[in-house]
């Protein structure tokens, strides 16, 4: 048997209402914590992706699942601080796609060391992270906007 066959491909303008309705998802945003001010802001939300999608310093790529866009990818920030970010649909959890996806970005942007941030009672997240080869070397506190609180988050590290 099989699992689910993941890609990443370059972000189509046909992507974005997909994730604009996944960022909104009360589940996923608690788990996410760290996001935008209002999600539901669909005029920042636009912004941000042509923002992103145009910026030279940024590599992001849509998550595919047999097909299917479920997620998007990407690496961004100055040299030497370069952080991962990933958004998987919550409908997707638990199969391993976060994990193939940010190992399949990894292969593709290899300078190191790049960093990542979770919500510290994000178990999922930290797992998939851990998987690639990401260790846990700060805790810091900061207000979640999708939280509305304060909210303790892990610093990780992939040198490798």
């Amino acid at each position: 048997m099989t699992g689910p066959e993941i890609a990443l491909r370059a972000v189509h303008d046909s992507d974005l209402p997909v994730f604009y309705r996944q960022s909104n998802d009360p589940q996923a945003l608690h788990m996410a914590a760290f996001t935008a001010e209002d999600p539901a802001d669909r005029e920042a939300f636009e912004a941000h992706w042509a923002r992103i999608r145009t910026a030279p310093d940024v590599v992001v790529r849509t998550v595919l699942c047999d097909g299917d866009v479920v997620g998007h990818a990407a690496v961004y920030g100055a040299p030497g601080e370069r952080e991962v970010t990933y958004w998987v649909d919550r409908a997707y959890w638990g199969r391993g796609i976060a994990t193939a996806a940010l190992r399949a970005l990894l292969a593709e942007v290899t300078e190191r060391p790049l960093h990542a941030r979770v919500a510290a009672d994000n178990a999922g997240s930290l797992r998939v992270l851990e998987k690639c080869g990401f260790r846990v070397v700060a805790r810091e506190t900061g207000y979640a906007p999708a939280r509305g609180a304060e909210t303790d988050e892990l610093v990780l590290t992939s040198a490798g």
